[in-house]
This record gives C-alpha cells, structure tokens and sequence, in this order.
C-alpha cells in the first residue's frame, strides 16, 4: 500500500449542492489512484435507503478499497449501521503495511439527531486494547471511530448554546480521554469525523512513538460555509529535514467553479513509523486536497488546534 485518504461527514442526501460535490470527492480519488479510503461516519444525513444507495453509486469503483465506520446520522432514519459495519463494535485488520482498527462509537440514542454524542463503554475499550495487540510487529496502525475523543472548539455558536444548557449533542466521548492514553505508544493514528472543524493533535509516548489524532472535517460544502470550508483530507507531516521530496501523482480534475480543489501527492510520513520498526521498500503516502487558506476567523477559532 502506497496512499490512503481520510475523509468524513458526506451527508449525503441533504441537497443537491452536497450530493454533487460528494460525487466530485469520489472522481478525485479515483484519478488519484488511492489505494485506501477511510471514512469515519455521517455517511448519510438522515440513515434513509435512497441515502445508502446513492452512496453505494457514488463510491461503486471505490468500495473494494473503502473502509468505513457508521455516525450519529447514519443511525436516524431507518438506521443503516448495519448496512454500513455488520458485525462486532470494535473490529481489526491488516491492509498490507497498515493495521486498521474500526470502533463504532454509535448507540441508539442517536435515532435522535439531539442526542448525536457518542457512546464509547469500558467493554469497547477492552475490545480496542485486544484487537490493536494483533497488530504486526513495524505495521503503521490506525483507529478510526466517528465521534471525537479529545475536547475541540466548537464549530459554530450553536454548539456552544446547547453546551452551556447541558446538553451532550457536542461533547467529546465520555472515555475518549483515557482511550487515547491507552493507545499511546501502541498506535500512530487516531482518525475520527462528527465535528465539522479542523482539528490535530499530536502526543508523545515515553518510548517516543507519536499518536496523532486527526479529525478530517466534513468532507462536501456546506451550504452558506464557502469561506469556512477548507481541506477534507490532511497530509500528516511534510517531509523530513534533508530528505528529497517524494514524487507527486498526477493531479486529479479540479472540481468545476472551484479553483485549485485538486488531489495531490504528499511526502512519506515516515516518522510515524515505530522507532524499532523494520524498514519497508514502499514507502507510504496520504493525500491532501488544495484549497483556500484559513481565514483570521477561523484561525482565532481554534480550526487548527495543536
């Protein structure tokens, strides 16, 4: 494996605007030739059928090499959890040099789209700590799960409001804190959507292996947001001091009206190898989306929270 992108929150079936630019999404990845997409729920905006099956359309030549794990939204609706992460609540596997750990941080309160916190037990927590010790000795091992498990700005004033009356529809996982204690040192990446914002973090485990946690944002325009939308998909790391750059894939189609949103190739992120990982003789990629800089507002925001 080469390249993977993350990306989240399609929302699709909310209106034409967003189904157009979700099929945009997919083109681009396509000419970009990725081998692994990781989608971290909302893949629906509503959890109906039309919804799963215009995803099923739109990600046909894609969903070979499409991983996933269900949102908050996905369970409203006709709830397609099933339909989208049959199976046990934490599940493991290893794609070639990557071991990828999917967590559904759903629960049934979220047939509510009030109730859109996630649900994260100490039962799941065990399950996580079992499955990512399966992992291969040197492989880059990455947890993706919808809900975010470290505190973030919030997106917008709304959020804010229903946060001071108490509600939870914005809050970080009740466990996500001491979930991300438990991976450090034994897992690089932590992948997530539900916020719409920006975000990274990045911690450091005594043996010096470093877990990032990356939120990708919502992946289509929202509707009335041009200025505060910016790149679905987030290269890891630039590259290292005094290494040459790794070689560009050729440029995906820019999305029609909107100049520069190409997919480009990044440089390796090697230093989130495991220091007494074995060297691999290909090296791995992730993707970045070109778009408008940050605005002062959402810099002052906190979008880019380290």
């Amino acid at each position: 494996m080469r390249t993977f992108a993350h990306i989240s929150d399609l929302h699709l079936g909310r209106d034409a605007p967003t189904d157009a630019a979700v099929e945009r999404l997919a083109e681009a990845l396509l000419a970009a030739e990725v081998d692994l997409v990781l989608l971290s729920g909302d893949v629906t905006h509503k959890g109906r059928p039309c919804e799963l099956e215009l995803f099923e359309r739109t990600f046909a030549p894609l969903r070979s090499r499409l991983r996933l794990v269900p949102g908050n939204h996905d369970r409203a609706g006709h709830d397609v959890r099933e339909q989208l992460m049959p199976g046990p609540r934490v599940q493991g596997e290893a794609l070639g040099e990557l071991f990828l750990v999917r967590v559904d941080s759903t629960a049934p309160h979220n047939k509510s789209l009030l109730d859109a916190h996630g649900e994260l037990t100490r039962e799941d927590l065990g399950e996580v700590e079992a499955v990512v010790e399966r992992a291969p000795r040197g492989a880059l091992v990455v947890l993706m799960l919808h809900h975010h498990p470290l505190k973030l700005p919030f997106d917008h004033v709304g959020e804010r409001l229903v946060s001071l009356l108490g509600w939870p529809c914005a809050e970080e996982l009740d466990l996500g804190q001491e979930l991300v204690e438990r991976l450090r040192g034994r897992c690089d990446l932590i992948l997530h959507g539900h916020r719409h914002a920006l975000a990274e973090r990045r911690l450091l485990a005594p043996g010096g292996r470093a877990l990032r946690v990356l939120n990708a944002r919502a992946a289509p325009r929202p509707p009335g947001h041009a200025r505060r939308w910016a790149d679905p998909l987030r290269a890891l790391a630039p590259p290292r001091r005094g290494a040459p750059p790794a070689p560009e894939r050729p440029a995906g189609p820019a999305a029609p009206g909107r100049p520069g949103r190409r997919l480009t190739g990044v440089a390796r992120p090697s230093r989130f190898r495991h220091p007494g990982a074995r060297a691999r003789p290909r090296a791995r990629a992730m993707l970045t989306v070109k778009g408008p800089p940050f605005s002062r507002r959402e810099r002052m925001r906190g979008c880019r929270a380290t």
